[in-house]
């Protein structure tokens, strides 16, 4: 018997914050440079609400390198 497989991800990138389930419109792009090389960059995704809490989250930490809108990131990065 083959039971379908629970979707693994959101068919619309959600939001990072914890108990977030809004549609993400922001990339924060960090690094935390004790474990990662300089170019190196690591994202979370935000909504509206919750961009500024997660950038100051990453910066008083000194990790946030950049705060894009989901789409020109998606752009970028063609597409992935």
């Amino acid at each position: 018997m083959n039971l379908p497989l629970p979707d693994s991800a959101p068919s619309v990138p959600q939001c990072s914050a914890k108990g977030c389930r809004a549609d993400a419109v922001w990339v924060l792009a960090w690094n935390n440079p004790k474990l990662h090389t300089p170019e190196r960059r690591k994202t979370w995704l935000a909504c509206e609400e919750h961009r500024e809490h997660l950038s100051q989250f990453l910066s008083v930490r000194g990790f946030l390198k950049d705060v894009v809108p989901l789409a020109e990131w998606e752009t970028a990065e063609g597409g992935n």
